[in-house]
């Protein structure tokens, strides 16, 4: 018998009815829900280890506690970073975390204090999100990774194969999945609300940090407290310069981040992702793009994924579009032809959206994480907000929805700590989140390869026939000592 105050009962759903209610579908198979191997139980205390402790890092591992578990570790190549989490830990969860071991290098942290952890959070710069998540999980750990997941196509591959093969309790740090209205739009599409899909576009405002520039010359002093050779990690090694790489402005970089889409897409495409089944594209190309340069992402690009049949769907078109409207650069946005009551119902497009045209109709989402939707229904003029759209209240609830009384990172992470102690899938686990980080990159590599190159994509064997060069950007050859 569950408690009333549970995480499990908190969603009104036993692991058996959210198996027998819920069904994802990814490319040619369904997905089918993962097995965790070896459940936690109710009871059983969860010792975490931290990977990662400022920005995103800081919140992860409050939730973490926040959600039962015991914070054994942490680990992060800023000192004060590790004092700042350890006094806040103290404050916010008084007597409960009393010896917290400290690591500035996340392989130690693994070496040392592996035997006595159950499970890690990742909260680090791209690029060391796929060396970290890996060793955890060859050690059999569960694992919540920040998105977008990995930095590259064959670290995506890795940890959905390892999460499978291990029978781990996973999620990836995509907040907007645990919104209702992200599930409920799901559920809209896959109805047939608006037909059968034939177009998404997808836009949005980043990059909001340097990018499109080379690197600069020189080389600045390291500040005492911050290790800048663990910061590398599996990258090849660079002069330290201040305020270009840490502790932000990496993304925009190609050995450190993923860029626009890497940072935005994981949340913008994961609705559409999930409701049209899109599973691996045939074709990505960069259509247009600003100058590009040789080690960090443009400015703004417009990017072309063509997805083949499935499961009963067309073949269907997707535009991705990033830029900041605030740069003097004007960015790449849709057309106004297939989004016009869009502009004229607001003046200007919202800085991030998501439109899937259907041959009945239309649905929009005006924000980051799909939590609002729209829909046009063919013929008309306007949108109406998805809960009070008379085709929408028809179609009924298929997917468990998560209790809105918590704060959104929390009850994302909770969706993880109930996977681990009952088996119950998180909503964003790696099965589906590694397969939506795999599409997602792929986008990165056709960014690298160039502007007006076709990429033909063979999926099952992670290759491009027609374009071979694309092989260099699927796989990171990682820095002596920093191998997965």
């Amino acid at each position: 018998m569950q408690k009333k105050n549970s995480p499990i009962a908190s969603t009104g759903l036993t692991r058996r009815n959210f198996l027998k209610r819920t069904t994802l579908a990814a490319g040619a198979a369904a997905l089918y829900f993962p097995y965790v191997g070896r459940v936690l139980g109710a009871n059983d205390r969860i010792n975490i280890a931290c990977i990662g402790v400022n920005g995103k890092g800081d919140q992860d591992s409050h939730d973490a506690a926040a959600n039962g578990g015991n914070i054994v570790a942490i680990c992060d190549v800023y000192g004060p970073n590790m004092t700042r989490k350890k006094a806040q830990l103290g404050h916010d969860f008084p007597g409960k975390f009393t010896d917290i071991k400290e690591f500035l290098d996340y392989r130690e942290l693994l070496d040392k204090v592996g035997k006595d952890i159950d499970a890690v959070t990742i909260s680090t710069p791209d690029h060391n999100h796929g060396v970290a998540a890996i060793r955890a999980m060859k050690m059999g750990k569960h694992v919540f990774c920040q998105k977008p997941l990995v930095q590259t196509v064959s670290e995506a591959r890795i940890v959905r194969q390892l999460a499978k093969d291990k029978k781990l309790a996973t999620q990836m740090g995509n907040q907007g999945s645990a919104e209702n209205g992200l599930r409920r739009a799901v559920e809209v599409i896959q109805a047939g609300v608006i037909g059968t899909p034939l177009e998404l576009h997808v836009w949005s405002n980043r990059p909001i940090w340097p990018q499109g520039l080379d690197r600069p010359e020189g080389e600045d002093p390291i500040p005492a407290e911050f290790d800048w050779d663990k910061w590398l990690g599996p990258a090849k090694v660079r002069p330290y310069k201040k305020g270009v790489y840490a502790p932000f402005s990496w993304r925009g970089w190609t050995d450190f981040g993923t860029g626009a889409l890497g940072d935005m897409a994981c949340h913008t495409v994961n609705m559409p992702f999930r409701a049209l089944k899109l599973g691996y594209p045939n074709v990505v190309e960069l259509e247009l793009s600003s100058r590009i340069y040789s080690e960090t992402f443009p400015k703004t690009s417009r990017i072309r994924f063509e997805f083949p049949a499935r499961e009963g769907l067309p073949p269907l078109k997707f535009w991705w579009y990033d830029g900041n409207p605030r740069d003097a650069l004007k960015p790449l946005r849709p057309e106004v032809g297939p989004i016009h009551e869009i502009v004229n119902m607001n003046d200007e497009l919202p800085g991030s959206g998501a439109l899937i045209i259907g041959d009945k109709g239309k649905l929009f989402s005006p924000d980051d994480y799909g939590a609002k939707f729209l829909v046009a229904m063919k013929g008309q003029d306007s949108y109406t907000a998805g809960d009070q759209s008379d085709a929408c209240k028809a179609v009924p609830q298929t997917i468990p929805r998560t209790d809105e009384s918590v704060g959104l990172t929390e009850r994302h992470m909770r969706e993880w700590f109930v996977m681990m102690r009952d088996g119950t899938p998180a909503y964003s686990n790696f099965d589906i989140a590694a397969y939506l980080a795999e599409v997602i990159l792929l986008g990165c590599v056709a960014l690298r390869c160039g502007e007006g190159k076709r990429m033909e994509w063979d999926g099952p064997n992670m290759k491009s026939p027609n374009l071979p060069e694309s092989a260099q950007f699927t796989k990171r050859e990682n820095r002596a000592g920093w191998e997965a």
